[in-house]
């Protein structure tokens, strides 16, 4: 099944403790022996790990510790975003996939039922994708597409999905985010923007940046909820997560 490339977790023999988090479905609180708290997610794929997490078994369910220091989705929700539009049953158009890190935890979240389509530039990256991730998990399809280009792939994405997660270094990531949603997005639909500040104008303050990214949202018919800093887990990075208005 898949490629060999796939890493066989080490399954950690240290009791822990796991509770769903009060907030958002499928996505869990585990507390460590020493005391240490991390977020993780439900193992869509028993015994193997993407990038080298520690995997935890409590009550016979595996989980995998998700870093966040790896996922600015995993930095947004300990720095108290209150909107994650990644539920199961969902669809997501995940925007610059790198090699899997986060998708492969949306998609131990979206569960069998939902699905990530995931878009990626760079060949090495979408290698990685596939052979580590895709080809073990069936609820996630690779891309390998410009993510400025949304008419490139539109023939791939079956309907409309209902989130869209962005995480691209370019200048223009809210605009390139928008003209996703105008192709992809359901009318009442999410989206999820992780800005990278310096990728914008290495120049200007990074709040001024995220500031100036979600009013181009709120110009393209986007209801901005939040802006949040996710620093120490990314210097000169924030989510900002809006919905279709």
């Amino acid at each position: 099944m898949g490629s060999a490339d796939a890493k066989s977790g080490e399954e950690t023999g240290v009791p822990a403790k796991v509770k769903p988090h009060p907030k958002f479905k499928e996505i869990y609180q585990i507390t460590l022996e020493h005391g240490a708290r991390r977020l993780g997610t439900r193992n869509l794929t028993p015994g193997l790990t993407v990038y080298g997490e520690q995997l935890i078994k409590f009550k016979g369910v595996e989980y995998r510790i998700w870093d966040a220091f790896r996922s600015k989705l995993a930095a947004s929700i300990l720095k108290g975003v209150q909107n994650v539009p990644v539920e199961p049953c969902f669809k997501i158009l995940y925007l610059g996939a790198a090699s899997g890190t986060t998708p492969s935890h949306v998609s131990d979240i979206i569960g069998e039922t939902g699905h990530v389509y995931c878009v990626e530039f760079a060949q090495r990256s979408i290698r990685d994708l596939i052979n580590n991730v895709a080809a073990y998990r069936s609820n996630i399809s690779p891309l390998m597409a410009d993510a400025r280009l949304p008419e490139k792939y539109a023939m791939f994405i079956t309907g409309k999905v209902d989130t869209i997660y962005c995480d691209v270094a370019q200048p223009e990531q809210a605009k390139l985010l928008a003209d996703n949603s105008d192709a992809f997005l359901k009318p009442d639909g999410w989206v999820m923007l992780a800005v990278k500040a310096q990728s914008i104008d290495v120049t200007m303050d990074p709040n001024a940046v995220y500031q100036q990214e979600a009013k181009v949202l709120g110009n393209r018919h986007f209801d901005v909820k939040e802006v949040v800093c996710l620093e120490p887990f990314d210097k000169a990075h924030a989510m900002i997560v809006a919905q279709r208005a």
